[in-house]
């Protein structure tokens, strides 16, 4: 065929290709030659001619060996693809972090400028103050020496006058027409004589100014610091005998040990970390996290009841190592101490038990039931739609009959009716002015706006009462703001869980006052949850991990002290939501023992808010509402409750 003819100048090379065509199966060694088998030890494909230098190498067929290999190849495949979503994930998490990172950078910087912007209106002021003050006081030494000043020339004057005239009168000839000038002139002469001139300076010309500005410097020096830590969740661990087993209503611990990317201890604290016990159907148990400023914590906690839970500690929102852990909470080993702890729960319905049913809410019916529950309603379940709640917390009453709930897992705030109609939601999780990120407080002002305590955010945000935000208070002061109220003149309360301290801010976001430190002392705190204000305009403070209620004015000082640990009349474990009817009753959810108190305005316990036959699991913030009944937080049931409560 002419086609396949080449002229006598083709390579023999060519004429090669024309003898054996090379194809997928060429020998590479062996031009011209197919290759058919494999030699597993030397991973090569084999033709004829190379059998010799392999033949003691296990060899197979190659068609076989391709199989393996791509067989090998495709679960390599897989498992490369397998972590594309792994990594796109993670991607997406580390550009959010990124992007927050980014957002609380402008957000700090925003609060420098404000702040520095701040200090320089004060110096302006105190500069304006101190000018003023030198005229002042200018003014009115210099009037007195300018008054001394004038009074002696006149009298300088008349003298010198009077002098002079008297030696005219000398010098001419005595007369009788000169007698009565004479007279004249030496009566004023005596005048003079006996003239009541100040002959002593009536002021001084001292005007110093004292500026005291090594302690400013040294202050101006130090102010403002940028926290941070290289703390992440992967290589952070957890230890001690709270990580497995507690007993029901005492205290277990944990200690937390942040640790950098490399595994290295982190020295520094501030690290945001939270911490939750709950049973498979939710969050019950909050509990408080002491930052040892030496890059470890300890998590502090009581469980009111016994059975397996679990226990989950986050840093930055991420499980450390090991987390969730199974948690056992078992009754005292002490039988007698568990028959007495049995016995006087209010909170539990017990054969033969009498307890007294609130004073203050509708009276006992005489039935076969000595017990009246004084539950109205009840609204809510676990999840994170509308009306569902994961580890409510804060509670507040609007004057306009709404009832508002810090639904502090869900990041979000719920408004209802009085009559528990959802009305609405607000909120979106984030670390960035206007977001929420645990909200755990919540309260209303009278201008209408709503406050809201941001536990991890460290600051209090403000929003109007359609959930628009408006503005952040405490950003750089606050560690763990837990609870807020608002005063008679319209100051916003902050409860620092973390701090153990009541702050007081205007509105606007300045500081009034502050008291209280960490500690068992009248003026101190171990874990503050939530406060509430009498008409006296006193502070009312649970003072969680100390079990008492205190009162006190609002420059701090202790007014009153109430509760002891324990479970009978009057006493507590570990108190959290408060609040004060129109007649200065106080009324305590006292959360150990998952029941509500109510105490007159001296502190002496009066009675129960019946809720027995709806037991409350873990009460957290509480209130009255608008129509005269006490709404409470059920956070270990994830619902609110109403109860009857006649003033």
């Amino acid at each position: 065929m002419e086609a396949h003819q080449h002229s006598p100048d083709s390579s023999s090379e060519e004429c090669t290709v024309l003898e054996a065509p090379p194809g997928k199966n060429a020998c590479p060694q062996h031009a011209g030659k197919v290759a058919d088998l494999y030699c597993s030890a030397c991973e090569c494909a084999l033709c004829e001619d190379c059998v010799s230098e392999h033949e003691e190498h296990p060899k197979v067929a190659l068609s076989q060996a391709l199989e393996q290999h791509r067989s090998s190849l495709q679960e390599k495949l897989g498992t490369v693809q397998n972590r594309l979503p792994q990594i796109s994930d993670t991607l997406s998490f580390v550009k959010e972090i990124l992007q927050q990172l980014t957002n609380q950078r402008a957000s700090i910087e925003e609060d420098i400028q404000s702040s520095f912007e701040d200090l320089h209106k004060q110096l302006d002021v105190r500069k304006s103050v101190l000018l003023m003050e030198l005229e002042v006081t200018y003014g009115l030494k210099q009037k007195v020496l300018q008054a001394q000043v004038d009074n002696l020339i006149r009298g300088e004057g008349d003298i010198m006058a009077s002098c002079t005239q008297s030696e005219e009168a000398l010098a001419g000839e005595a007369c009788v027409a000169s007698l009565q000038v004479e007279q004249e002139l030496q009566e004023r002469l005596g005048e003079l004589t006996c003239l009541g001139l100040p002959c002593q300076p009536e002021e001084n010309d001292q005007l110093d100014l004292v500026m005291e500005t090594d302690g400013l410097r040294k202050s101006i020096h130090n102010l403002g610091t940028i926290v941070t830590t290289s703390a992440v969740a992967s290589q952070s661990e957890a230890m001690g005998a709270g990580l497995e087993q507690c007993i029901v209503g005492h205290p277990a611990s944990v200690t937390i040990v942040t640790r950098d990317k490399s595994g290295g201890a982190c020295k520094s604290g501030n690290a945001i970390l939270s911490a939750e016990v709950f049973t498979p159907d939710g969050s019950i148990v909050d509990g408080e996290i002491v930052d040892h400023k030496n890059g470890t914590y300890e998590f502090v906690y009581i469980v009111p009841k016994e059975g397996d839970f679990s226990l989950a500690l986050r840093l930055y929102d991420q499980h450390i190592k090991g987390s969730p852990f199974k948690l056992t909470v078992i009754k005292h080993t002490d039988p007698f101490r568990g028959a007495k702890r049995r016995g006087k729960s209010p909170g539990q319905k017990k054969k033969g038990s009498k307890r007294a049913s609130s004073a203050l809410g509708t009276p006992r019916r005489k039935t076969q039931n000595p017990i009246e529950d004084d539950l109205i309603f009840r609204i809510g379940t676990k999840g994170r739609n509308k009306g569902e709640f994961t580890n409510l917390q804060g509670v507040a009453a609007s004057s306009s009959g709404r009832i508002l709930i810090a639904d502090s897992n869900n990041q979000c705030v719920q408004i209802f009716s009085n009559e528990g109609e959802f009305k609405s939601r607000f909120g979106v999780r984030g670390r960035s002015p206007g977001q929420l990120q645990r909200p755990t407080g919540v309260a209303v002002h009278p201008s209408g706006d709503i406050i809201i305590a941001d536990y991890d955010n460290k600051w209090v945000s403000i929003f109007s009462c359609e959930g628009k935000f408006k503005a952040k208070l405490g950003s750089g002061r606050l560690m763990g703001p837990k609870g807020v109220s608002v005063d008679q003149n319209g100051h916003v309360i902050v409860v620092d869980n973390k701090a153990c301290t009541v702050f007081i801010f205007q509105l606007t976001g300045k500081l009034i006052a502050k008291f209280g430190s960490r500690g068992n002392g009248d003026k101190q705190f171990a874990g503050p949850h939530f406060a509430a204000v009498n008409k006296n305009n006193e502070i009312i403070v649970t003072d969680f991990h100390n079990h008492s209620v205190k009162v006190f004015t609002p420059e701090g000082e202790l007014v009153l002290k109430f509760g002891s640990n324990g479970e009978g009349n009057g006493q507590f474990n570990a108190p959290t939501g408060v609040a004060v009817d129109i007649n200065g009753n106080i009324i305590v959810a006292d959360w150990g023992n998952s029941r509500i108190q109510v105490f007159d305005g001296s502190g002496s316990f009066l009675s129960y808010i019946n809720t027995s036959a709806d037991p409350l699991y873990g009460p957290q913030g509480l209130a009255l509402t608008s129509d005269g009944h006490v709404v409470v937080a059920d956070s270990g049931n994830h619902c609110f409750k109403v109860y009857r409560y006649l003033q």
